[in-house]
C-alpha cells in the first residue's frame, strides 16, 4: 500500500482515462450500430487502434520536445475536443477520423504514465507498482462499463460525461509531487530477428491482438444484435472485463509451474470450444450468454500474457525491451486490423460471427503451436522467468513498455555500433521490467 500510495495520482489519471475510453467505445458501437452496419463499428475500433500504434513515434517527439507533463496537458486537451466534436456531428466518416485523433492523443498519454512508472520505480518494487496500474486500468474500464448500464439512454450526455473524465485526468498529472521524468530515448524495433526467434509468440501475440480488438470493439454490437437492452450490454461487457482481470491469478501460479507453449495450446482449445456456442446460436438465454462470454474472455486475454512470458524465455536479458516493442506492435497491428474484418462479416453472416471468429482464431494458434516445434534450443539461462500480468491491448500503448528514460546517449551510440539493426540503442539488463 505504501508503494501504491506514491503512485495514486497517476493510478487516479489513469483510472479516469479509462473509464472514459471505455465508455467511449461502447456508446460509439452502439449508437452507430442504430444507424449502419457492423463494418463501421469496426472501422471506428480499427481507428482508435491505428492511432494507438502510429502514436508511438509522436508521443515520443512530443516527450523529447516539451516533456512529460506538458506533453499530457496536450494530449489530453486534444482528446477532450475529439470527445466533444463526436456531438457536433454525425458522420461516420468524421467520427473515424476523431477516433483516430482520439488514438494517437491516448498513446501520448499512456507514454506518459508507463515511462513515469518506469522510472520512478526501482527494480525490487517495479511488479507491484505495474500491478497497481494494470488494475486501475481494469477498473476505469469496468466503471465506465457500469456507467453504461446506470445511463442506458444514447444521448450526448454520455460524451459529456466521457469528455469530463479526460478533463478531471489533468489534475492529479498537473498537481503530482513525484519528480519529472528524464527525456526518453526508444528502444529498437527488430521484428525480423524475433520473427525467427520465437515465431510461436509472435504469432500468438497477432492472434491474440486481433481477438482483443474485435471484443472491445464489437462485443457491443454483439450483445445489441442479439437483443440485450442497453443496461445488459454495459453489465455483459463489465462481467467479461472483470472476468479477464480475474483469470490473471491462477493464469499466474499455472504459468510458473506448467510448460507455457503446452499451456497456451490448452487455453485455445478450450476457448475454441467455449465459443462455439455463441458462434452457432443467437437465442442462448442470458444466463448463458454472460457466463459464455465471461469464459471466452478469461481464455482470451490469457493467450498474450503467455506469449510474452514464453517469449521472454527464450530470449537474452539485453534485448527483451525491443522484444516488449516488437511483441506489443504486433498486438496492437492485430487488434488494429480485425475489428474492420469481422465487423464485415457480422454485417454479412449475423452477429454469431465474432465469436466464430474467436473460435477459428483460437484454432489456429492450438495448430501452430505444437509440441514438436519446441525444441528448448533457444531457451536462455535464466529462463524459465516469472509470470506477469500484461495490459489487455486498450489501457496500455503498443510502444511505451519498450521505452526506458534513463538510456545514456553514450550506451545507445555503443549499442548502435554493436547492433546493425538496431535503429536506436537497446537499454541494459537492469532498465527492462
Amino acid at each position: 500500500m505504501s508503494v501504491w500510495s506514491s503512485f495514486k495520482s497517476l493510478y487516479f489519471a489513469t483510472l479516469l482515462m479509462l473509464l472514459g475510453s471505455g465508455l467511449l467505445s461502447t456508446y460509439l458501437a452502439l449508437d452507430v450500430a442504430e444507424r449502419a452496419d457492423g463494418v463501421w463499428v469496426g472501422a471506428l475500433m480499427t481507428g482508435f487502434y491505428l492511432g494507438l500504434v502510429l502514436g508511438g513515434k509522436l508521443g515520443h517527439r512530443l516527450i523529447a520536445r516539451v516533456g512529460h507533463i506538458r506533453t499530457y496537458v496536450a494530449s489530453a486537451g486534444i482528446v477532450t475536443a475529439a470527445v466533444l466534436l463526436h456531438g457536433l456531428t454525425e458522420n461516420l466518416s468524421a467520427w473515424l477520423a476523431l477516433r483516430v485523433v482520439v488514438g494517437l492523443g491516448m498513446m501520448s498519454m499512456y507514454m506518459v504514465v508507463e515511462s513515469w512508472l518506469n522510472e520512478q520505480s526501482s527494480s525490487e518494487e517495479r511488479g507491484m507498482v505495474f500491478s497497481g496500474y494494470m488494475i486501475a486500468s481494469y477498473l476505469g474500464s469496468v466503471l465506465g462499463q457500469l456507467v453504461l448500464a446506470a445511463i442506458p439512454t444514447l444521448d450526448i450526455s454520455l460524451l459529456l460525461l466521457v469528455a469530463l473524465c479526460f478533463s478531471l485526468c489533468l489534475v492529479p498529472v498537473a498537481l503530482t509531487r513525484r519528480i519529472h521524468p528524464e527525456p526518453l530515448h526508444p528502444a529498437p524495433l527488430e521484428p525480423r530477428y524475433f520473427f525467427q526467434r520465437v515465431p510461436l509468440s509472435m504469432i500468438t501475440s497477432l492472434a491474440a491482438g486481433a481477438m482483443v480488438g474485435a471484443f472491445y470493439g464489437l462485443a457491443p454490437l454483439y450483445a445489441s444484435r442479439i437483443g440485450l437492452p442497453t443496461q445488459m450490454i454495459g453489465l455483459f461487457m463489465a462481467t467479461c472485463i472483470v472476468a479477464s482481470l480475474l483469470a490473471q491469478i491462477p493464469l499466474g501460479w499455472l504459468s510458473d509451474r506448467v510448460d507455457r507453449p503446452t499451456l497456451i495450446r490448452v487455453c485455445s482449445a478450450l476457448l475454441m470450444l467455449i465459443a462455439l456456442p455463441q458462434a452457432l446460436w443467437s437465442d442462448l438465454p442470458v444466463i448463458f450468454i454472460f457466463i459464455g462470454g465471461s469464459l471466452t474472455c478469461m481464455l482470451l486475454f490469457s493467450l498474450y500474457p503467455l506469449a510474452v512470458a514464453f517469449a521472454n524465455d527464450n530470449i537474452e536479458a539485453e534485448k527483451r525491451v525491443s522484444l516488449t516493442a516488437v511483441l506489443l506492435t504486433t498486438f496492437g497491428l492485430g487488434a488494429s486490423i480485425s475489428p474492420l474484418l469481422v465487423g464485415a462479416l457480422m454485417k454479412t453472416l449475423g452477429p454469431n460471427m465474432l465469436f466464430a471468429a474467436f473460435s477459428l482464431f483460437a484454432m489456429y494458434i492450438a495448430i501452430r503451436v505444437r509440441p514438436e516445434v519446441i525444441t528448448g534450443d533457444t531457451l536462455s539461462e535464466e529462463a524459465p522467468l516469472q509470470h506477469i500480468s500484461m495490459p489487455d491491448g486498450i489501457s496500455s500503448s503498443p510502444l511505451s513498455a519498450a521505452l526506458d528514460p534513463r538510456v545514456e546517449e553514450s550506451h545507445v551510440q555503443e549499442q548502435m555500433q554493436d547492433s546493425p539493426l538496431a535503429e536506436v540503442g537497446e537499454t541494459s539488463e537492469e532498465q527492462h521490467y
